[in-house]
């Protein structure tokens, strides 16, 4: 396969679905000409045209969101192409981790579907650090941030006991909910030691391949 094979529209242009390697989530919609597709090719970050001003542009190159590049594919017919990344944080220039934050319709009846596919935690961890950026007050994970470490490293262990007490109780509504407080408490930590939970999933499926 070679760039030439590619079929670029009218305007050299040819959309390029960015999605997140690790979630699946889809980030953005953006459109890329052969000169950006190359420089993306040559400095593994995305570079894309933009039609509203007709340049070229790096994403990340002011903000710092910058997209590593972990493959590109393409589809069947050759016009199109998904663009599967590791973000360094939000795709949206609204902060959002997303570009599409918003829904027009949602089946309820799907949503153990919908969160099958652990979005909430990717969700949960953009939540997080916008708490560590921005330190709204009266938040509780401004208060954990606030504290330090040592308070974080605390609370991960006392809801590990209380995870520990729930099993031991056989009560499974208890342990659900504790649960939960365990994964809150350690994705602050995550956050708060500069640990992206992608660099866990690539941990885990580095163990999965090698069974």
């Amino acid at each position: 396969m070679t760039l030439d094979e590619l079929k670029f529209d009218e305007k050299g242009l040819i959309p390029a679905i960015v999605q997140d390697a690790a979630t699946k989530e889809v980030l953005t919609l953006a459109y890329m000409n052969e000169e950006s597709l190359g420089k993306s090719l040559a400095t593994g970050e995305t570079w894309f045209y933009s039609r509203s001003r007709s340049e070229l542009w790096h994403k990340g190159a002011t903000s710092g969101n910058t997209q590593q590049i972990v493959e590109i594919k393409f589809d069947c017919d050759k016009d199109a192409l998904v663009v599967l990344v590791s973000p360094n944080g939000p795709a949206c220039h609204n902060g959002t981790v997303s570009c599409f934050a918003e829904s027009i319709y949602q089946n309820k009846d799907a949503e153990t579907k919908e969160l099958a596919n652990y979005q909430i935690l990717k969700d949960l961890e953009a939540v997080i650090q916008e708490r560590e950026i921005n330190r709204p007050e009266g938040a509780y994970t401004t208060y954990l941030f606030e504290k330090g470490v040592d308070k974080i490293l605390k609370k991960v262990g006392e809801e590990a006991a209380e995870v520990i007490i729930a099993a031991k109780n056989r009560d499974t509504e208890e342990l659900k909910w504790e649960a939960a407080d365990l994964l809150y408490h350690l994705f602050v930590l995550l956050r708060e030691q500069g640990l992206p939970f992608a660099e866990i999933l690539k941990v885990l499926d580095k163990r999965h391949q090698e069974k």
